[in-house]
């Protein structure tokens, strides 16, 4: 590929680098991105429509526009064009070029999504998810089980889901998660919470009478406001895995106080 169409490549479609990016924004780019590109090839095909339909236009006078344009091809004899099919060939190319530079692109922001940022260059929120029906259980590394989640604002979080019972699916849209929660195994999320606020845990997954009841708070706090949260939580339980009713959670460690546990590799399951 010509040295200009790869920096223009680059420029319409930037990989991402060592930052961080939760995941909403990702797909947030990628919407803006075909938003643009179907806008102008819109643009193009109309805009290139509309000139050739007024320019070629009947004005009522019966003369034929095409008659000093080109000839008129006899019975059984294949049309030539004046431009040697260098149009459709340009076309073509360009067109070529652009589905491919945006299905590369596409690709990458995808795998972004399902690996994660490296674990090396961020310290990780690692928690523990069980579903049952109908609720959730969040085990954070200190062992401490409640039935809401709570996350520090900016920092990677790390899930790892599985279900005591049936087959759930745990999604979080506000910040474009979603993972399934399969009986005995364990798939993996993460995720970034860019500004504080309450948000809804859900079930996408049908799993009986009380599916739609299957929700949990999602509270982003800030980074102060977490650490104080979580330094008060050791030897406090609420959810079902508290009972004694879930099953065993791995543990993961106790991090410091005020800290996360550090990170390990895992993207988004299914």
């Amino acid at each position: 590929m010509p040295r200009p169409m790869i920096t223009l490549v680059a420029i319409v479609f930037p990989l991402h680098g060592g930052d961080v990016r939760a995941p909403s924004a990702v797909f947030d780019q990628i919407f803006e991105v075909f938003l643009l590109l179907g806008t102008a090839v819109g643009v193009v095909v109309v805009a290139y429509t509309m000139y050739h339909a007024l320019k070629y236009r009947d004005d009522g006078s019966g003369t034929d526009p095409y008659a000093d344009k080109v000839e008129r091809p006899e019975m059984g004899e294949l049309p030539t064009g004046g431009s040697g099919g260098r149009k459709v060939f340009y076309s073509f190319s360009i067109s070529a070029i652009i589905v491919v530079s945006l299905i590369a692109w596409t690709y990458s922001q995808l795998l972004y999504i399902e690996q994660g940022p490296d674990p090396a260059q961020e310290e990780a929120l690692e928690i523990d998810v069980e579903g049952y029906r109908f609720g959730w259980d969040f085990i954070y590394p200190n062992g401490h089980t409640t039935n809401t989640l709570y996350v520090p604002q900016d920092r990677v979080v790390r899930l790892r889901v599985t279900s005591t019972d049936v087959f759930h699916n745990f999604g979080i849209p506000a910040v474009r998660v979603k993972t399934d929660a399969v009986p005995g195994q364990y798939t993996s999320a993460w995720f970034t919470a860019n500004e504080t606020g309450t948000y809804t845990a859900k079930c996408y997954e049908l799993c009986g009478s009380g599916h739609s009841l299957m929700t949990a708070e999602v509270v982003v706090l800030s980074q102060d406001e977490y650490g104080d949260w979580y330094n008060g939580t050791a030897g406090q339980s609420e959810g079902q895995a508290a009972n004694g009713t879930a099953t065993e959670s791995a543990s993961l460690g106790t991090p410091p106080a005020g800290t996360a546990p550090a990170a390990t590799a895992g993207g988004v399951g299914a």
